[in-house]
């Protein structure tokens, strides 16, 4: 197995690497402002527009974009597919945004906000039908296929929601079910993008499965260091309140780890702070964030981090394309960021 580029890399990345993907992101960014999505009624349509317009790593459409370019460089002709997975995308975090109550959306209101629950629930209706109408000019040899890995997709990504708002409900979740919810909730997306830009540009089915498979296991390991960065990562630069995930009990893998591992005086005082209704954030974060620390939870979340990472990894290196490097270059950059 090759050595894992993210840990490895000792120069920066190159000139025609960083032109390259700004040139693909551009083109995500054309065709998505060219797009109308429907007229009337306007309120119907508008709310589409609108949070597809606040912006975002666009990663979904740029790692299709990046599959595709491993086999052919026409990669102006399958924009508009890598696009319709963007739509997909925010349509999950439409609906999402009104099951959690989620006032901001990458720091704009959110659509439930600045309309109303019932418009952003229609609204987020038709985008997933529209998303499917961008698949319908496919030519029929990939048609079928490619919209049967869209709706295994779409099913999955629900289950995991439906699991994730099933824990909150729950006093204890197991690491092995936590892992298989974000599997569902976040990191088949991406595995589903690789795959399609696979799919469409006439990859082996053996590489599409590696690239399925890439796109999972770094997927699970995003999310793990999302949930370390909620706690660890400098306020100011991760763009939120540090420790949200600690004010709502939210079941990470750091709280699932410090339950099994606590123990005495420390399984006392965690219990508490998950117990009491009524107490001072700061407060808060800061003595769970201290228990984290005592009870060996970064380590723990860390050494899981790179764990997922290096499966994704070596999957990728199975991949018979010498321009995969590419795409583990932008993989890299991507963990690289400490936001």
């Amino acid at each position: 197995m090759s050595k894992i580029l993210w840990q490895t890399r000792k120069v920066p990345l190159s000139f025609g690497f960083m032109k390259q993907t700004s040139k693909l992101f551009e083109l995500v960014e054309a065709d998505i402002k060219s797009r109308r999505y429907g007229q009337q009624p306007e309120s119907l349509y508008e709310p589409i527009r609108y949070i597809m317009a606040i912006g975002g790593k666009r990663l979904r459409p740029m790692l299709v974009l990046l599959a595709y370019s491993l086999y052919k460089k026409d990669f102006k002709s399958v924009v508009r597919y890598a696009t319709a997975v963007e739509a997909f995308h925010n349509f999950t975090l439409m609906h999402d945004d009104i099951m959690d109550k989620a006032p901001l959306r990458r720091g704009k209101p959110t659509v439930h906000k600045v309309w109303d629950v019932n418009t952003a629930i229609l609204s987020g209706d038709v985008m997933l039908i529209k998303v499917y109408d961008q698949f319908l000019d496919l030519p029929s040899s990939k048609l079928k296929e490619a919209l049967k890995l869209l709706g295994k997709c779409a099913a999955e990504v629900c289950e995991g929601q439906q699991w994730d708002m099933e824990f909150e409900g729950r006093s204890t979740v197991s690491e092995q079910e936590y892992i298989s919810m974000i599997r569902q909730k976040t990191a088949v997306l991406l595995g589903f993008s690789l795959e399609l830009g696979g799919l469409l540009a006439g990859a082996p089915a053996r590489d599409r499965k590696y690239l399925r498979e890439f796109g999972i296991q770094i997927g699970i390991g995003f999310q793990l260091r999302d949930d370390l960065l909620d706690v660890f990562a400098d306020a100011k630069k991760f763009g939120k309140l540090a420790g949200g995930d600690i004010i709502a009990n939210k079941k990470t893998f750091l709280l699932i780890k410090a339950i099994e591992h606590a123990s005495g005086k420390d399984k006392s005082e965690l219990d508490r702070w998950l117990t009491t209704r009524r107490f001072n954030k700061r407060e808060k974060v800061a003595a769970v964030t201290a228990l984290y620390e005592k009870l060996g939870i970064r380590k723990m979340t860390e050494k899981k981090i790179d764990q997922y990472f290096q499966r994704g990894f070596g999957s990728l290196a199975k991949v018979r394309s010498k321009q995969r490097i590419v795409l583990g270059d932008f993989a890299s950059a991507l963990i690289d960021r400490q936001v």
